[in-house]
C-alpha cells in the first residue's frame, strides 16, 4: 500500500531553495505569466506589477534564493519616472489654474483624511508609522512604494497596502461607472509591438538610464525615480523631447520593480501582514467612502457632474483613474487635474509627514521586523 508523503517531505518537494537559480528565475518567469495573465482578464489596470509581485511572493516564500540585481532595479525606477513624466501635461497647469482654490481644497481634504486613517493605524500599532502614512497616501502606488523604501519604510507592507487599494479603488469606481453613465471602465487593446520613433526612443531611454544612475550619486532620495520624473516633465512640457515607452519596455520594468518587492517577503511578514489585513482593508473601505462624501461636496461646488466628482476624488491610482475616465462621459481632464495635483503635492510633503507621525506615535520601523 503506497502511503502518502508526509507535509514535511511535500514541503521539501515545493521548496525552491535547494533549486538550481536558473530553475528558481524559470518558475518566477511563468508564475509572473500566469499571474498576469489572470489578472489581464478581469481588466485590472495594476495587473503588471501586482501579477508580478503576487508571483515573486509566492516564490519567496518557498524558500527562493534568488534577487533582483540593484542595478536593474535602478534602471526599472527610471523608466517608472519617465512614465508618470509622461502624464504630466502642460494643459493640467491650465486646468488647475482656472479654480486653483477649489482645486487647493479637494486635494488638501482628500491627503487630510488619508493622513488620518494613517495615524490610526500607526497609534493603534498596526503598523509602523512612516508604513502606515506610505500605505495611504493616495497617488501613483508604484510610486509611493519606492518612494517609502526611500525614506525608510517598509517597503513590502507600503505595496501590500497600495495595490489592496488599487484593486478596492478600480473594483469600486469601474461599478460606479458602469452602473451611473454605462461606462465600463475596461482599458483598450495594447498594442505590444507598436513602431517606435527612433530618436524619441533614444532620448527616453538616455533620460531614464541616465537620471536613474546619476541620482544615486547626488544623494536624492528616490534620486532614481525622481531625477527621470522631473527632468522629463519639464523637457516634455517645453516641447524639447517626446517621451517614447514601448509597452514591452514597460512591461519589462514593471516586472523588475514587482519582483524586487515580492522576493523581499518572508513566511513571518506574510504573518504579520495577514493578522493587520482586516484592519487594512477597513481603512480602505473608509478612505473610499470619505473621498465619496468629498465627491458630493466638489460636485455642488465646482458645479460639475457626480461621476466627475467622485472619479475627481477617488484615492487613486491616478492610471486605474484614467482608464475609467477615458472610458466615461466625464470632464477628463478636470479629472486627471485634481488627481495629479494631488499626486505632485503627497510627493512634495508625503516624506515630511510621515517622519513627523512616525515620531509621534512612537511606533517607527527602526528595530521593527514582524515576527510569526
Amino acid at each position: 500500500m503506497t502511503q502518502n508523503p508526509s507535509p514535511s517531505r511535500f514541503a521539501r518537494t515545493l521548496a525552491l531553495g535547494d533549486k538550481q537559480p536558473a530553475v528558481q528565475w524559470l518558475t518566477l518567469i511563468f508564475l509572473s505569466v500566469v499571474m498576469v495573465a489572470a489578472l489581464e482578464q478581469v481588466h485590472l489596470p495594476a495587473a503588471l506589477m501586482l501579477g508580478a509581485m503576487v508571483a515573486s511572493i509566492l516564490v519567496a516564500t518557498q524558500d527562493a534564493t534568488i534577487r533582483v540585481p540593484q542595478l536593474a532595479f535602478i534602471l526599472a525606477q527610471g523608466l517608472v519616472g519617465c512614465l508618470v513624466a509622461r502624464a504630466l501635461k502642460p494643459s493640467i497647469l491650465t486646468e488647475i489654474r482656472s479654480d486653483w482654490v477649489l482645486f487647493f481644497v479637494a486635494v488638501a481634504a482628500v491627503i487630510v483624511a488619508s493622513a488620518a486613517l494613517g495615524w490610526l493605524l500607526a497609534a493603534r500599532r498596526v503598523l509602523p508609522g512612516s508604513t502606515a502614512l506610505w500605505g495611504s497616501f493616495p497617488g501613483a502606488a508604484t510610486v509611493m512604494a519606492l518612494m517609502a523604501e526611500a525614506y525608510g519604510a517598509d517597503i513590502r507592507l507600503v505595496a501590500l497596502m497600495q495595490y489592496l487599494r488599487v484593486v478596492c479603488v478600480a473594483t469600486t469606481a469601474s461599478i460606479v461607472a458602469a452602473l451611473w453613465a454605462n461606462g465600463g471602465g475596461r482599458p483598450p487593446p495594447v498594442d505590444w509591438f507598436a513602431p517606435i520613433a527612433p530618436l524619441p526612443f533614444a532620448e527616453t531611454l538616455l533620460l531614464a538610464f541616465g537620471g536613474a544612475l546619476i541620482a544615486p550619486k547626488l544623494r536624492i532620495p528616490a534620486g532614481s525615480l525622481l531625477l527621470p520624473l522631473v527632468l522629463g516633465a519639464v523637457l516634455s512640457g517645453r516641447h524639447l523631447m517626446t517621451i517614447d515607452l514601448p509597452p514591452w519596455l514597460l512591461a519589462m520594468s514593471y516586472a523588475v520593480v514587482g519582483w524586487s518587492i515580492g522576493l523581499r517577503f518572508t513566511r513571518p511578514i506574510l504573518v504579520y501582514a495577514a493578522r493587520a489585513l482586516p484592519r487594512i482593508l477597513l481603512s480602505i473601505v473608509a478612505l473610499i467612502a470619505i473621498c465619496a462624501l468629498f465627491g458630493v461636496v466638489l460636485s455642488k461646488a465646482a458645479h460639475v457632474d457626480m461621476l466627475t466628482a467622485y472619479l475627481a476624488t477617488s484615492p487613486g491610482g491616478a492610471d486605474s483613474v484614467a482608464i475609467i475616465a477615458a472610458s466615461s462621459k466625464v470632464d477628463v481632464p478636470f479629472v486627471m487635474a485634481l488627481q495629479t495635483a494631488r499626486f505632485v503635492i503627497v510627493l512634495l510633503i508625503g516624506p515630511r509627514l510621515a517622519r513627523f507621525v512616525a515620531e509621534r506615535t512612537g511606533f517607527t520601523e527602526k528595530g521593527h521586523e514582524p515576527k510569526a
